[in-house]
Parts: structure tokens; C-alpha cells; sequence
């Protein structure tokens, strides 16, 4: 069995379900089930004895402590994140007390577990850390992508929280032995992507006729990564990775912000046109950019292709397709997630089927 954390998520969630497509290991699925966690995602589970889902915070030591003394785990894959930019600069001390406080609590609680195995076990276990290229802060237009060994930058809480967690594995590394993985990601787009992140929001906002807000000018640069080929990193990485060592994970895409929002409306009007034969390009609005916007991110993703053999299989013009195609279909996901209902849904779907509150019982 792996041990997942913030599995409800969206990455966490993907990678669960791609997980058990491709294995019968077992998974147990820790989440706080915060606004962004949803088990709405993972509804092609529900009954399948493969997967546990517990819900609880990675900061409950106690909870951790026993879930491992339980379940026995020979691996953890720590998703559990707060990782909304725009909401850290709101509210700074979630993202402390998660990314930062959260990581150290799962880290003690797993050094303790670590420490009882056998040598056998001590030799195949690993702790892998899912992080993020934001640790590196931003690029000039001209330079070069970052690698394992940029230095960290971080320029938004959000990003200080993560590159604080990321020290805190590696410490823990070279202090005390434990056998880390860290995989530092560009920004993933997909299934399941909560909407108030570009993509997903652009998508669902065209749909609904309202604006499509660009933050200043619309020239910011990311690397866009598919969330499936991000979960093909992550298994590799598990796999066949060296302890200690960071792994940057990237889909080769550089994209302006604008042109990503050209992209979704050129396929919307192409796959669900708007009643008036307008382009949706005409609902995109320029606002105010926000406090401390970083400027460009491109990842280098060599390391990982040329010591562990992989190499993101989908190009932006197809993963982005798949994208509004998956949107398209599955609108009752996005009208639930942003009533809220989808935390009604896991209620009566849940409620009375081994849903584990944060004390570890069936709720």
C-alpha cells in the first residue's frame, strides 16, 4: 500500500485514479477535504476496496501516527497543499500553517514510522514531496529555464510556503536518513481542476457569458504541464528515483497567459459555439495585476528524461483539447463545485460508507 496525502485534490486525485487504472497496490487517501478537495473526483472509486479514504489533516500527528501503525505503507506521496496564489496573498496563514507546519508534522510522523521498519523496509521506503517551479521565483524573458540547482526566489506566500516545505524534506534527508524524493512541477491543467485557476476558470467562464479576467497585459509566461503526464512523472519517480535527490517536471510548453485564453476560446467556438456566432474572445477583459505577479516560469525538465527515461507524452495542442473536451462533458461537475454542492454530494454519497472523520473513525 502507498500512502497518498491531499488525494481529493486535484493533481492528488488524478494520480489516484491513474494509479489504480494501472495497479492493484492499494491506496490510502488522507485529505483535509478543504474547499478544493473533492471526493466528487475520485466517484469512480466509491465500493472499490483498493481505495481507503480517510479524511484528516497531515498536521493531526496523532492521526498520522496511527495510520501508518495500521496500514503499514512502503511509500508517501505528499500532495497535501494549500496552493492558490491569489488566496495566500489574502490569507497568508493557511499556507503557513499547512505547507510549512503541516510538511514538518508528516515528516516527524513519518521519521518515527521510518525508524521501526525492518532494514529490508527502511531500504524500499520512500517519502516523495510534490512541489512546485513557483520555489524559483520568476525569469527574464531571456534566461534559462530553471534547473534542480536554481536557487530559490520566492516571491508570493504561496511560493514561500512551498519552498520552505522543500527545505524541510531535504533536512530531513540529511539529517535524519529519511529517503526523499522531491518533484518540483510547472503549472498542470486537466480533469478535475478547480475553477479558480486559469484554465478551468476561463473555460467555465466562457460558457457562462461572463468576462474572462487577464491580469495586466496577459504576457506572463508558464510552462503548461498535463495533469496525467505529471502523474506519469510522479510514478517514475517513485519508482526508479535517488533518494535525496529533486526532480524538476515539465511539459515543455511556454505559453503567455493570453495566449492560453486565445487557445480555450478558439476551441470553445470551435466545439460549442455561442448562440450570437461571436467569438468568445470577446468576453476577455484586462484587469488590475495582481501584487507581486511573477513575470515568467519555464522548467527544465532534462534531469528527469535523461536519468529516469521520462518525457511528457501530450503537447499543449492536444492536452488543452482533452481539456475543453472533458469540461464540455461533464458540466453537473462544475455547476456542483461551485454551488458547493459538491460537499452535499460526498454527504449522502459518503456519509455512511467508511468516510473517516479527522479522529480516524468511520464517520
Amino acid at each position: 500500500m502507498i500512502l497518498v496525502t491531499g488525494g481529493a485534490g486535484f493533481i492528488g486525485s488524478n494520480f489516484v485514479l491513474d494509479w489504480l487504472a494501472d495497479s492493484d497496490e492499494p491506496v490510502l487517501n488522507l485529505d483535509k477535504l478543504t474547499y478544493a478537495g473533492n471526493l466528487a473526483n475520485l466517484a469512480a472509486l466509491q465500493g472499490d476496496a483498493r481505495h481507503v479514504f480517510v479524511q484528516g489533516d497531515i498536521g493531526d500527528a496523532p492521526l498520522v501516527q496511527r495510520l501508518l501503525a495500521e496500514h503499514r505503507p512502503r511509500a508517501i506521496v505528499n500532495f497535501a497543499a494549500e496552493s492558490h496564489v491569489d488566496r495566500s496573498i489574502h490569507g497568508a496563514g493557511e499556507f503557513i500553517a499547512t505547507n510549512v507546519v503541516g510538511t514538518f508534522n508528516l515528516l516527524e510522523s513519518t521519521r518515527g514510522y521510518f525508524a521501526g521498519l525492518a532494514q529490508a523496509q527502511q531500504a524500499a521506503f520512500r517519502f516523495l514531496h510534490v512541489s512546485t517551479d513557483e520555489v524559483y521565483g520568476s525569469l527574464t524573458p531571456d534566461a534559462a529555464a530553471f534547473t534542480e540547482n536554481h536557487v530559490f526566489e520566492p516571491n508570493s506566500p504561496y511560493s514561500a510556503s512551498k519552498a520552505a516545505s522543500d527545505h524541510l524534506v531535504r533536512a530531513w534527508h540529511h539529517t535524519y536518513g529519511l529517503p526523499v524524493l522531491t518533484t518540483n512541477c510547472s503549472n498542470n491543467y486537466g480533469p478535475y481542476h478547480f475553477p479558480e485557476k486559469l484554465i478551468p476558470l476561463m473555460i467555465v467562464n466562457a460558457l457562462a457569458g461572463k468576462p474572462l479576467p487577464v491580469y495586466g497585459d496577459g504576457q506572463q509566461v508558464r510552462d503548461w504541464l498535463y495533469v496525467v503526464d505529471h502523474c506519469s512523472a510522479i510514478r517514475r519517480v517513485l519508482q526508479a528515483g535517488q533518494p535525496g535527490q529533486t526532480y524538476n517536471v515539465g511539459g515543455w510548453n511556454e505559453k503567455t497567459n493570453l495566449t492560453i485564453v486565445h487557445t480555450i476560446c478558439d476551441l470553445l467556438d470551435e466545439l460549442s459555439p455561442r448562440a450570437d456566432g461571436q467569438s468568445y474572445r470577446q468576453q476577455i477583459a484586462h484587469v488590475t495585476d495582481r501584487p507581486g505577479h511573477d513575470r515568467r516560469y519555464a522548467i527544465d525538465a532534462g534531469k528527469i528524461e535523461r536519468e529516469l527515461g521520462w518525457r511528457p507524452t501530450e503537447t499543449f495542442e492536444t492536452g488543452i483539447r482533452k481539456t475543453v473536451t472533458w469540461y464540455l462533458a461533464h458540466p453537473d461537475w462544475v455547476r456542483h463545485v461551485q454551488s458547493g454542492a459538491y460537499r452535499d454530494w460526498v454527504a449522502t454519497q459518503y456519509g455512511a460508507a467508511g468516510v473517516a472523520d479527522d479522529s480516524g473513525r468511520a464517520a
